[in-house]
């Protein structure tokens, strides 16, 4: 009995920690960027899923961006398509927009809205080509249908949240010339972020947080100001930088806070949003004078 009554006693004491942060972002909104080895895991997704739910319940507004390279690459590979790069980032023709439609828009996105419905969240899934959320230009020619968002309409995105449903957001985007575009994930939600003047951006990784040095497990950074972020980012190389140059034009655009995390980490989100010490990297908005 007491051993129950001090068990108890713990969770009664987690939820009080946890108060003063959902009083203070109820009513504001959080976007996710989710994607990478948590999408696969099904202990992740699982836990990915309850922390937007009790998000949602407690009056926190959760919007979800999300990639699915994986699995692009996967049906690619299914229908013989040999994947190309370009500077990081995939060449896309006809036949792989076409494919990257069907699987963004018709699988993952799916996927997501099904695994948020199980946990009792309504979500709705729709893609940036719907009510015109994202115009796109054409990044490179090498790259084909490869855009970048030029244009935010977070009208939609707005309305949807006064109806209590959380948008699961697919990154394709109609073309200023009328074509479909596939975007980056990371700006997207970046960009969706300044749309809808988000409170808080946050990117669920495959990495502890951000580290001064990759090579130093002990140089993770905690908290960053964005005059500290702008000197910081000339000197990281890989798929970081441009999560970080993401983060960047969305703390200059209003956002107030962005954090990058480890969505391997069962309830992350919850753990850096509703706890003092938090778990990856949090950064401080404000525009630079």
């Amino acid at each position: 009995m007491k051993t129950r009554i001090a068990n108890s006693m713990g969770k009664a004491r987690i939820l009080m920690e946890a108060l003063p942060y959902i009083r203070q972002f109820r009513g504001r909104v959080v976007v996710i960027k989710y994607g990478g080895s948590t999408m696969d895991d099904p202990a992740f997704s699982e836990s990915f899923a309850g922390d937007v739910a009790l998000l949602s319940t407690v009056g926190i507004h959760p919007v979800i961006v999300h990639g699915g390279g994986p699995q692009i690459s996967a049906a690619m590979a299914a229908e013989g398509i040999e994947s190309e790069w370009v500077d990081g980032l995939r060449v896309t023709d006809e036949r792989t927009i076409e494919l990257v439609q069907r699987v963004l828009v018709g699988d993952v996105n799916v996927d997501i809205v099904r695994m948020l419905a199980d946990q009792g969240c309504s979500a709705i899934g729709i893609s940036g080509v719907d009510a015109g959320l994202f115009t796109a230009r054409q990044k490179d020619e090498r790259l084909g249908f490869v855009g970048e968002i030029t244009e935010v309409h977070g009208d939609l995105i707005r309305r949807l949240i006064a109806e209590g449903l959380v948008p699961v957001v697919a990154p394709v985007a109609r073309g200023e010339d009328g074509n479909v575009y596939n975007c980056n994930a990371d700006t997207a939600a970046a960009a969706l972020a300044k749309a809808i003047s988000a409170q808080k951006l946050v990117y669920l990784t495959d990495v502890e947080g951000v580290y001064r040095d990759p090579q130093d497990d002990t140089s993770r950074i905690s908290w960053m100001d964005l005059d500290e972020l702008h000197q910081l980012v000339p000197s990281v190389n890989g798929g970081m930088r441009p999560k970080l140059e993401s983060v960047i034009d969305a703390l200059e655009g209003g956002v107030t806070h962005a954090h990058v995390l480890d969505g391997r980490v069962q309830h992350s989100i919850l753990l850096e949003i509703f706890t003092p010490e938090g778990i990856g990297t949090m950064f401080q908005g404000g525009r630079r004078p």
